[in-house]
């Protein structure tokens, strides 16, 4: 069955590719979308599979029953985009001014799409269930996935699996790793209150441009000076608005930053350490302070079973020129709340674009994929559905059972 179902996608690559850059010439931010979540529940339609739209707000879930018993595999390819002006020159480039898919959501759609219509054409060989939630607004927080699952998208789910396309990896090349893959993604917004005056006369007023200026400084302190060396933790200011006439000092100034870490011990640690550090350099300045700390996604942890079943299988999925164990990375992702309630793992899967002047990361208005990785990303996806549904699991991982299943 696999080999009729890569047969199928190699088939049906140049519709994934129109896909793609269809849903790529109309992006839509996080929590604004309406024409895309329209699109996939009418593809879904097309192919007789359940579906359930507006979950958890805009979010789409359509199940494809198979032929036989069994268990069920969750699939989830999220589809917002990024307040980002394209500066692509490509014929596919955004139709929406001010918005672009600069991060692939666009191709993890177009796969799953595809995927779906490949393995409803095996259904009746399937031996269980698979629910494809596509996902609305991950890039911004609270994010779409929490809320999928609060409105039951994981319900009877027993495994999910899930991709990034990644622009800075070659194609071929799968990116695994067990247990802590991302990091826990906060965020922070901080207003010192200062007294502003006449530039001219800096002793009638109190800075509030100098008390955060050495308010960042003492920030750093944080990671250098308060966190075992042995442990990982990122504070970041990305954020200082203090606009005022040239010869004015600014009465307030508003901070706002991030902080990634792995670890809720750390996590809860950086939250204290900022707030003692705003409080005693605003004390020792004479000024007013306001903090907030907002916590967003958690650290996406995949679970050791089911990354190892997905490593061993991968080396023989057509496309797959090696796998490599990654490092943990401080980038964050909603999926991580998926992986808190049901076995799972989240892979990178390789697009990087040759042959231009260089490689522009995610989230950068040059972005761009080699859409070939798509198929790629199809295929391990695909192996690892019906592998897991064949196994009844993944207790085989290992065994030469799967190897055959795969050979």
């Amino acid at each position: 069955m696999l080999e009729k179902l890569y047969a199928l996608l190699e088939n049906d690559y140049s519709e994934m590719v129109d896909i793609r850059r269809h849903l790529h010439q109309y992006p839509e931010l996080s929590f604004q979308e309406v024409t895309t979540p329209k699109y996939i529940a009418e593809y879904h339609e097309k192919l007789g599979h359940e579906i359930r739209t507006a979950v958890g707000g805009r979010g789409v879930v359509a199940t494809l029953r198979g032929g036989k018993p069994g268990k069920t595999v969750a699939l989830r390819a999220d589809f917002d985009a990024l307040p980002i002006d394209e500066q692509n020159d490509v014929p596919y480039k955004s139709k929406n001014p001010g918005v672009m898919h600069a991060c692939g959501h666009d191709g993890h759609t177009a796969t799953l799409l595809v995927l779906a219509k490949a393995l409803n054409k095996l259904k009746n060989d399937i031996e269980g269930n698979i629910v494809f939630i596509h996902q609305h607004a991950e890039e911004y927080m609270p994010g779409g996935a929490i809320a999928m699952i609060e409105d039951g998208c994981l319900d009877g789910v027993d495994v999910i699996f899930g991709t990034h396309i990644w622009a800075t990896s070659p194609v071929g090349e799968i990116g695994y790793r067990s247990g802590p893959l991302l990091a826990a993604a906060d965020r922070f917004h901080i207003k010192v209150q200062g007294t502003g005056g006449h530039g001219a006369q800096p002793h009638l007023s109190n800075d509030s441009i100098v008390i955060a200026s050495q308010l960042i400084v003492n920030l750093q302190q944080i990671v250098s000076r308060r966190v075992d060396p042995l442990e990982t933790a990122v504070c970041s200011i990305g954020e200082f608005d203090a606009k005022n006439a040239f010869n004015v000092i600014a009465d307030s100034v508003q901070l706002s930053g991030t902080v990634r870490t792995f670890k809720e011990e750390i996590r809860n640690k950086m939250d204290r350490e900022i707030r003692r550090i705003i409080e005693g350099t605003c004390l020792a300045a004479d000024a007013e302070y306001t903090y907030n700390y907002v916590k967003g996604y958690p650290a996406t942890v995949n679970h050791q079973a089911e990354t190892e079943f997905v490593a061993a299988l991968a080396p023989s999925v057509p496309g797959v020129k090696n796998t490599v164990e990654l490092a943990p990375q401080m980038g964050g992702e909603d999926f991580a709340y998926y992986l808190e309630k049901v076995p799972g793992t989240f892979f990178m899967t390789g697009a990087e674009l040759t042959g231009r002047e260089k490689t522009y990361p995610h989230h950068h208005p040059k972005f761009d994929i080699d859409e070939k990785g798509l198929l790629v990303a199809a295929n391990v996806l695909g192996a690892a559905t019906l592998n897991y549904l064949e196994n009844k699991g993944v207790e085989l991982a290992h065994d030469s059972e799967l190897i055959k299943v795969n050979d």
